[in-house]
């Protein structure tokens, strides 16, 4: 059984998650095409991670009540009218109801962030881990299928763009049918007189819990800011949209391709000095960034941004898994994916003002991107630091 859930979430966030990679790379030139104003281009991506936020405690609820399945059907269906509300948006250039298709489309992200989580599910301590990573892995494929499908359906239909928002419709389709076969045992309600576990104050006041968190807060975030500007920055800078794709390709594989090791890397240093060497990757990514607007630039930025959130992101992610009992697992799951999409909520809006409303250029647009990511990576470096001064167990 436990194989056999792998398998499903692997090929879920493979098969799935492509659609992840066709709304941030359109979502932004999409909203540039209906929006009025330039400063709002990336508003349709603000507006899915903030419904990412503000459902991943209900998903986690649902998870906790109804089972796995039930939540990743519920996030499928809300997938697919997402993008018919895209397509038919595009199709009368309705701005407003193209956000309300992106919100939707944050109910399936939140849904898709719970992947990792229900792998861990019916695997021994050992191995959780590695099927965190393994599960991110599958990311891999979604690198690949999403830019694909924008470069064969962005132009498939008369109107720009509507092609690929059809394609995902199909997409979240075939994810009913895989869900089908996922057979993940319901949580074991809690009996009257037994321990629900800890409150959500205490979890926060927890050591382990807090810098978990902050990791997977400031990696998610930086990540989300500059890649919501890239193909901004890519076709203001002169590049064509299909270069854009091929670089949030890049990235995107820089994402998920480490997962085949980031696993093993947490069991041989220690889930700590991994998420170090993510907040440096992030750091040099920025560096890239900054030194010039070439092709080469922007590959290689975007390639450190995704492996560095790799690491940071399931370092994070696995120190949060080992630190809660199956009681609190919905608890800390939900209040984990709350905060860490709603500071990536706050990057995401951040970004399009960032990149075209903070310089007279795409330039300095791009420059001013980058230059936010000092704050959080100090906000981060500086919680690991105290943690492991503080700590007073064993690396993990």
């Amino acid at each position: 059984m436990a194989k056999r859930n792998l398998a499903v979430l692997i090929a879920a966030q493979a098969i799935l998650g492509s659609q992840m990679a066709i709304s941030f790379i359109l979502g932004g030139l999409a909203g540039q095409y209906l929006s009025p104003n330039p400063c709002l281009a990336t508003l349709p991506i603000s507006l899915i991670i903030l419904g990412s936020m503000l459902s991943a405690p209900v998903m986690a609820t649902v998870m906790q009540k109804y089972g796995r399945r039930a939540g990743f059907m519920l996030g499928v269906v809300a997938g697919g009218l997402s993008a018919a509300l895209q397509v038919y948006a595009l199709y009368i250039r309705s701005f407003e109801l193209f956000l309300v298709g992106g919100f939707l489309t944050g109910i399936y992200m939140s849904a898709q962030g719970f992947y990792r989580f229900a792998a861990t599910d019916t695997a021994s301590p050992e191995f959780m881990p590695k099927a965190i990573s393994w599960v991110m892995a599958g990311g891999l494929l979604a690198a690949i299928i999403g830019p694909q499908l924008v470069k064969l359906t962005q132009d498939a239909l008369p109107v720009p763009f509507a092609g690929a928002y059809l394609a995902v419709i199909v997409i979240n389709i075939i994810g009913i049918f895989l869900f089908m076969a996922l057979n993940i045992p319901k949580p074991a309600p809690v009996e009257p007189g037994q321990s629900a576990g800890r409150s959500i104050t205490q979890l926060l006041r927890t050591p382990q819990i807090a810098v978990a968190i902050i990791s997977a807060m400031v990696a998610y975030s930086l990540m989300n800011l500059v890649m919501t500007s890239t193909p901004l920055a890519v076709v203001g800078n002169g590049y064509h949209t299909n270069q854009a794709a091929d670089i949030v390709s890049a990235h995107v594989l820089a994402m998920y391709v480490p997962s085949f090791f980031t696993g093993y890397f947490i069991s041989w240093f220690g889930v700590r000095k991994v998420i170090a060497a993510g907040l440096i990757l992030l750091a040099a990514a920025g560096l890239t960034a900054l030194n010039g607007v070439e092709l080469v630039n922007f590959f290689g930025a975007l390639i450190l941004l995704g492996v560095g959130w790799n690491f940071a992101f399931i370092g994070g992610t696995t120190m949060l898994a080992e630190s809660h009992t199956p009681e609190e697992r919905g608890r800390v799951q939900g209040l984990n994916d709350f905060l860490v999409f709603g500071m990536v909520t706050l990057a995401s809006l951040s970004s399009g003002g960032l990149m075209n409303c903070s310089g007279s250029n795409a330039l300095e647009g791009w420059q001013a991107v980058n230059l936010a990511m000092l704050p959080l990576l100090a906000l981060a470096g500086g919680a690991l630091i105290w943690f492991g001064i503080t700590r007073n167990k064993p690396e993990i």
